[in-house]
């Protein structure tokens, strides 16, 4: 539908958007400033405890630091509602008092053969509902009631009905209406003979599941065969001006009233997966029609909910589609907005799974249900066997390439480090078993627990410094936001380590450009990420750093930043060198294997005193600190030794 010039100005002008973003949300009164039309809320859009959805109620728009979803009344309305832009802006028009516009001929003759579409849809509806109650569909009855264990309210309730086996049951019924020919045929209940014979129905001896699109109207069907030699068990209307398969779910007007009254939103696999879940209070559950998940139904549910649950069937088929679904969500998963996967016990189907143990039995499975990372972990690792290092190394690069994909900076970073845990967590040294008991020599005695915690006090110390200087290198880019556009590449695909820096870095660089540094720093605050700034800046090392004295050269602000990351990058590797050595030493039968380690650790990381620094030879580093030369070589010579130690066992 066209719109005349001007219009959607007037709308917007006369919408308060924070009305409108206020029935959605509550505003954090400690951050909003409503005289002004600046408010700030928790984000509707995905799950977080910090306010870090901000409207500007004055300029008539809205945008989330977190998500990063922006947009004005009509979008907010669209995406909430769950609504097409023409109905977004019917609503807020008659909210307003605006009468919308008459749509040119063109599109006028086209919404009308739809809405006539819609009434010849219902009218279907009714006859195969009434059909259900003739003698001609005692078997499907009795195949919903006592195999179904579906009671005349839940048929009545779904308008559940039946096709006979007629070739033109429903096409003389319609024509019998005054319906034209050429209606039957673009709503998608009849078929031309091939032949040059009569027309005929496409639904024949099925019972019938009415589809409706969110604001009601039947524009489809679907059908299961009653004879089990039919070709298809269950056929859906061919795709017509009202029904795209891949942009619609069953059950999708029901499941949004649900979930927005908080119900979890449930993904199941069919028709009576949906009925069966839906009666036994689990209301906010929908269906693809017969074919995968598509990008736009991903939309959809997450329009409805961030982390819809996907209840597959428990069986290979089953496995297989929510496998295949990783696929689909990795590249579009963002900050709370993900999967979880909740698989059915082995040969039920989420019907059998409540007849068998009723709604109980369900919840015991949805509480179980594991994330889409845990589900790309599994996939990948039944695919091949693991017994040998380049069989793992194949493991590695396969989840390196799955989660390339995610193009969320942020939440790419914590697949990597989720991903990291789980392959230690799996390949880790197994403990031994004390087999002397049955008469065999005892195992070599395995590191003492003190030298253990030895080396755990060491590795603290060694995050602690690799913080520092996380901290360092922010610190520099918050007081020269001119320079934050240089290095944003490099600090959004960074891997931080100390918590907050990874989300502080990605709103940094989303901020670049800006020329004051009071600017940048209100711009973080408003973003929910003034705890961490503060935190920086309280460091007693930043307080003194070169780079930040007044008057200070840029370059030699640059330069130390890049130092930094430069460093930071070895230290990571340096730090994947002694964790791998770590992992050996679960079981070794060498004390003097843990010692060393841990002398080469702490070697590494000795950081000189400015007093100390007449009496050693040292390096200065680019944030100010002295690092003892003749240590970072010892630590050089250790590792190598330990290597060739370890390559000994």
């Amino acid at each position: 539908m066209a719109l005349p010039p001007g219009f959607l100005d007037e709308l917007r002008t006369r919408t308060s958007l924070a009305q409108v973003v206020g029935r959605k949300v509550m505003w954090d009164s400690r951050k909003s400033n409503a005289a002004k039309g600046d408010l700030w809320a928790p984000c509707p859009f995905h799950q977080e405890k910090t306010a870090s959805f901000h409207v500007d109620d004055r300029k008539g728009f809205y945008y989330c630091f977190g998500c990063h979803a922006k947009g004005d009344a009509i979008g907010f309305v669209k995406d909430t509602e769950n609504v097409s832009f023409i109905e977004a802006v019917e609503i807020l028009a008659g909210e307003v008092g605006m009468q919308m516009p008459a749509p040119d001929p063109q599109a006028q003759a086209k919404a009308d053969r739809n809405s006539q579409l819609a009434d010849v849809m219902e009218q279907a509806v009714q006859f195969f509902r009434m059909q259900l109650q003739r003698g001609v569909a005692t078997d499907a009855r009795q195949y919903l009631t006592e195999k179904r264990g579906l009671g005349p309210e839940v048929l009545e309730r779904w308008e559940i009905g039946f096709a006979p086996d007629a070739w033109q049951g429903l096409w003389d019924h319609l024509r019998g209406k005054g319906v034209a020919e050429d209606m039957i045929f673009d709503a998608g209940l009849a078929k031309p003979s091939s032949k040059g014979g009569k027309p005929y129905d496409t639904f024949r001896n099925r019972i019938i599941f009415p589809i409706r699109d969110h604001r009601g109207r039947a524009i489809a069907f679907g059908g299961r065969a009653m004879d089990p030699n039919d070709n298809a068990k269950y056929l859906n209307s061919p795709e017509t001006a009202l029904f795209d398969k891949g942009r619609t779910l069953y059950n999708i007007a029901r499941a949004r009233t649900a979930a927005g009254k908080g119900q979890p939103l449930i993904v199941a696999e069919g028709y009576m997966d949906v009925i069966a879940l839906s009666e036994a209070g689990f209301e906010a559950v929908v269906a693809p029609l017969g074919t995968a998940v598509t990008e736009t139904q991903m939309a959809m549910l997450w329009r409805l909910a961030p982390e819809p649950v996907i209840a597959l069937d428990g069986d290979t088929a089953g496995l297989r589609a929510a496998r295949r679904l990783v696929d689909l969500a990795l590249p579009l998963a963002e900050p709370g907005q993900s999967l979880r996967f909740a698989m059915m016990p082995e040969g039920q189907d989420p019907d059998d799974l409540i007849r068998a143990k009723g709604a109980k039995g369900v919840e015991a499975v949805l509480e179980k249900a594991v994330p889409l990372v845990r589900m790309l972990w599994d996939r990948e690792l039944a695919a091949s066997k693991l017994e040998t290092p380049e069989q793992r190394a194949d493991l590695d690069r396969r989840l390196r390439e799955a989660v390339s994909k995610i193009r969320s900076g942020e939440v790419r970073y914590h697949y990597q480090q989720a991903l990291k845990d789980l392959m230690f967590q799996t390949f880790r040294a197994p403990k031994r078993r004390d087999t002397w008991q049955k008469g065999r020599k005892p195992p070599p005695a395995a590191a003492s627990m003190q030298a253990r915690a030895s080396l755990l006090a060491r590795d603290v110390t060694r995050r602690e410094i690799e913080a520092l200087k996380e901290r360092v290198a922010l610190a520099i880019l918050i007081r020269r936001p001119d320079l934050v556009s240089v290095f944003a590449d490099g600090i959004e695909s960074f891997d931080f380590i100390e918590p907050g820096h990874q989300s502080l870095a990605l709103t940094l660089a989303a901020r670049g450009g800006m020329e004051e540094v009071e600017q940048l720093i209100a711009e973080l605050g408003r973003a929910g990420q003034g705890d961490a700034v503060d935190r920086i800046f309280a460091d007693p090392t930043v307080k003194i750093l070169p780079a930040l004295r007044p008057g200070q050269d840029i370059e030699v602000a640059k330069m130390t930043v890049a130092e930094l990351l430069a460093t930071l990058e070895a230290d990571r590797g340096h730090r994947l060198e002694l964790e791998e050595a770590t992992h050996d030493i679960g079981a070794a039968d060498n004390e003097v294997l843990t010692r060393r380690l841990d002398d080469a650790n702490q070697a590494r990381y000795k950081v000189v005193t400015p007093r100390d620094a007449g009496s050693v030879d040292f390096d200065r580093a680019p944030n100010g600190m002295l690092i003892d030369r003749s240590e970072k070589e010892r630590f050089d010579a250790l590792l190598s030794q330990l290597n060739r130690q370890k390559g000994r066992k």
